[in-house]
């Protein structure tokens, strides 16, 4: 396999050439430390397989970077290895498509060559590999970007829940959406309440009404305790606690 190794850490970069080399399993073409740099060595040399860094020196990151590549060579293999835990990374990696010929990894779990050696390997033969870390943390990140709890919603409910946030009531919003009967509107917004977990406060709908109010003009799912914590998911994908009070200017 014919290798090209981009890495920004000038001490890493020597170490991988080396071991890597020396394994007799590749041939280095080349190595460098920005995305800018690897996209012009493969357009000059088409190599096997990619190793890349997702933190780089240059304006690209790694990702972006491959995805540049792969435009020039469709699905060429690339082991990506990050020790960055950042979800702009794994924001990047989502909106990048690649869906083949691919291993992303944690960098202190796979710097050995014995260990990037069988993910060179596997990406050329065109198979996938995602370290389970990583793949918790995108879809994470997926959770945060696909959040919109309006997504949570059919397309009649979503209309009603903007008019409930407006302030309307159920006659009103009926007779704009030309409904003779304004059960119709309780009944949507029933399915409102479910969809986003309030329906347990239907006993008292006024609350779950407001709650729903809130949840729309915040533009994000809001989750109450019994004792009335509101609660949002934060980076992580975890409940934490937040806070409705505007801030005092």
């Amino acid at each position: 396999m014919e290798l090209l190794i981009v890495e920004d850490n000038e001490r890493l970069r020597l170490a991988l050439v080396s071991g890597l080399g020396a394994s007799g399993a590749v041939r280095v073409l080349g190595a460098c430390e920005r995305g800018e740099d690897a996209f012009e060595r493969c357009l000059e040399r088409r190599p096997d397989v990619v190793l890349m860094d997702v933190q780089l020196a240059g304006e690209m990151n790694g990702i972006q970077a491959a995805v540049a590549i792969r435009r020039e060579h469709p699905r060429l293999p690339v082991v990506f290895y990050s020790i960055q835990d950042d979800d702009a990374y794994y924001r990047a990696f989502r909106q990048s498509g690649i869906l083949s010929h691919y291993a992303y990894v944690r960098k202190s779990n796979y710097l050995l060559p014995q260990m990037i050696l069988p993910l060179l390997a596997d990406v050329v033969a065109g198979l996938s590999f995602i370290d389970p870390e990583i793949e918790s943390r995108v879809e994470e990140v997926r959770q945060l970007d696909e959040g919109s709890p309006l997504a949570l919603l059919e397309p009649n409910e979503q209309v009603v829940a903007r008019m409930l946030a407006q302030g309307l009531s159920n006659e009103q919003i009926a007779g704009r959406l030309g409904f003779r009967d304004k059960r119709t509107i309780s009944r949507t917004n029933g399915q409102i309440y479910a969809a986003w977990g309030l329906a347990y406060t239907t006993t008292d709908e006024k609350v779950a009404r407001t709650r729903a109010a809130l949840i729309v003009r915040l533009g994000r799912l809001v989750a109450w305790d019994e004792d009335g914590t509101a609660k949002v998911l934060g980076e992580r994908g975890r409940w934490v606690p937040f806070d409705l009070e505007p801030e005092r200017g």
